[in-house]
């Protein structure tokens, strides 16, 4: 009993971890983020939904308003986002093997003279890709990136969900400097 709850906690732990968008960030050490206050949009994403670009912009916008910053329009804000969303299809191949017990493949007594036989599954999926730029709208130079991709789910409340927490995860020790020691 004890190998079969082991097992699906196991397996639950990794369906988790599939589902997490892998994240990255980056910046400009000599950015002075607390300096900064405003920002604008010089691009808003472009995707497959412009319900889900809604909610991404709507989700950069609550975690810069958690820092403080406020949203202006022109050249007097203090940093300007430029976000892209991208897509592309992948494909996976997923080959079982089956086969009597002995023998195997060209091993054992036998010499492999068993019979076997293979399985091959194709999985397409689609990979979403978000990025987020920001730019010192003073120096127009960049500042920070922040990028997010995942396995797009079929759902919209999937993808709503997914685009979520890629967000949250790219903003979780934003400003640069912010986050605890680990």
């Amino acid at each position: 009993m004890k190998p079969l709850v082991f097992g699906a906690i196991l397996l639950v732990a990794l369906a988790g971890c599939a589902s997490t968008p892998t994240v990255h960030t980056d910046y400009d050490p000599a950015a002075q983020f607390a300096g900064y206050r405003t920002y604008t949009w010089l691009k808003k994403p472009e995707g497959r939904s412009p319900l889900v670009e809604q909610r991404v912009v709507a989700a950069i916008d609550a975690k810069l308003a958690a820092q403080g910053w406020r949203q202006t329009t022109g050249t007097d804000a203090d940093v300007g986002i430029a976000a892209h969303v991208a897509t592309q299809q992948q494909q996976t191949l997923d080959t079982f093997y089956s086969g009597p017990a002995w023998g195997g493949y060209g091993w054992g007594r036998w010499g492999g003279a068993g019979m076997g036989s293979a399985t091959t599954t194709v999985r397409n999926y689609e990979v979403g890709t978000l990025v987020v730029d920001m730019f010192d709208m003073k120096t127009r130079q960049a500042i920070w990136r922040g990028t997010a991709s995942g396995t797009v789910p079929d759902s919209p409340e999937g993808v709503n969900a997914k685009a979520q927490a890629g967000v949250d995860k790219m903003f979780a020790a934003f400003p640069p400097g912010s986050a605890p020691p680990k």
